[in-house]
């Protein structure tokens, strides 16, 4: 114990010999430390946004559907409501809510444009009745039988239509045969996801069954979970209650987005092992500089009897320290990079490239603490390697040829 107090007490003495390489390469660890975690706080940001917009936009984090429907989204590829069996599992504690929706493809008509939409039956007593979006002008619907109608704002100016004015809806009821029906729009949405305001419109979930004449049918259960990532379990839960239907969770609904969060984990690994190898070279280089000058010096250490496993430790205790100050500082620069920020970065200028992955046009990183340790435990290790060969070589080094060295 005494040994490497010592060998510690002449490493930080000789780390600080030359100051200014000392303090160089550890103003680069830390940059790099602080790009592998704000980067990652970044992207992990990123990626939450694009999960809570494609929960908000399918929505839920669970869907039940007709097997068909996923196919053919028409009104003929409806199903009954939830028997006893299913809601008695849609009741379990790990189901936070759940909701029944009508959702079919429509064309609306205003007095100068129309386009094809996503007609969207909701109950407004129920959780996301407008997916998430934030109501801009007018009202929500009061209840499943309102007769108003929810636009998007982009949707709103293509149609050259405002609120207050009326809108004609066109569908298919179940035996083909098209049924329309006026609505006056009481309500303009925003969305973070422009594609969303041009294609979704929401109406009283009981006005559409009576408008399309399928009775209390519905064409999905949307549900939200306590848990956004280990919904296997409940999903299986699901499927044997109501084995008539297709029970998928929401990375398999959309598969863009579950795909990319599979992929981040390795990702973000990949990113901090990149960055650390061109760190590594400065590191391994400042070491052996600092063998190179001291060569003399270590020789008659050796000559003294100092030992090539303790000449070794001394080298490594001085990449260890090096590492230590360049992780505090760059966590240090993270904190206060990531409190600088904390409200979200303004990306607007970008936002139609942001909306094709599916996020929104306000970044907020997210700092978690295992990507934390994930890249301290990266530099620390891979740095360790890094300055073994170094240390190996100081501690292979002949005592008579070193003291003869000028």
């Amino acid at each position: 114990m005494k040994q490497l107090q010592t060998l510690s007490t002449l490493a930080w003495r000789n780390l600080w010999r030359n100051y200014r390489r000392t303090l160089i390469m550890t103003s680069a660890i830390a940059l790099g430390v602080w790009a592998m975690i704000f980067m990652t706080a970044m992207l992990r940001g990123m990626m939450a946004d694009m999960i809570t917009q494609g929960v908000n936009n399918l929505p839920g984090h669970i869907q039940l559907h007709h097997p068909e429907y996923r196919a053919d989204p028409s009104i003929v590829n409806r199903f009954a409501p939830p028997g006893d069996e299913l809601l008695e599992q849609l009741n379990q504690a790990d189901i936070k809510s759940w909701s029944a929706r009508v959702r079919v493809p429509a064309v609306i008509a205003s007095e100068r444009a129309s386009r094809g939409v996503n007609l969207i039956g909701v109950d407004p007593a129920e959780p996301l009745p407008l997916d998430g979006n934030l109501l801009k002008d007018g009202r929500s619907l009061e209840t499943e039988s309102d007769r108003g109608l929810i636009m998007g704002a982009k949707l709103a100016e293509r149609l050259e239509t405002r609120l207050g004015k009326r809108v004609v809806l066109m569908s298919q009821d179940p035996d083909n045969n098209v049924v329309d029906r006026g609505f006056r729009v009481v309500g303009i949405f925003e969305s973070e996801l422009s594609a969303t305001e041009e294609n979704q419109v929401y109406a009283g979930r009981a006005t559409l069954q009576k408008m399309l004449r399928m009775d209390q049918k519905i064409s999905e259960l949307v549900i939200l979970t306590e848990e956004q990532r280990l919904l296997q379990p409940t999903v299986e839960r699901l499927a044997q209650s109501a084995p008539h239907l297709e029970v998928l969770p929401w990375y398999e609904l959309d598969r863009f987005l579950g795909t990319s969060v599979e992929t981040f984990d390795g990702f973000s690994m990949v990113f901090i092992v990149v960055i650390f190898l061109a760190l590594s070279f400065g590191l391994v280089n400042t070491l052996v500089m600092a063998i190179f000058e001291r060569t003399r010096e270590i020789g008659l250490m050796q000559a003294l009897g100092m030992t090539p496993a303790s000449i070794c430790v001394q080298i490594l205790l001085e990449a260890m320290m090096l590492l230590l100050i360049g992780l505090l500082v760059g966590n240090a620069l993270v904190l206060l990079s990531l409190h600088s920020i904390k409200d979200g970065l303004d990306i607007s200028g970008v936002a139609e490239g942001m909306a094709l992955m599916g996020a929104g046009s306000v970044l907020k990183p997210a700092l978690h603490t295992l990507d934390v340790i994930r890249a301290n435990g990266v530099v620390l290790v891979l740095g360790i390697v890094a300055c073994a060969l170094p240390a190996w070589q100081a501690s292979r080094l002949d005592p008579i040829t070193t003291m003869n060295h000028t």
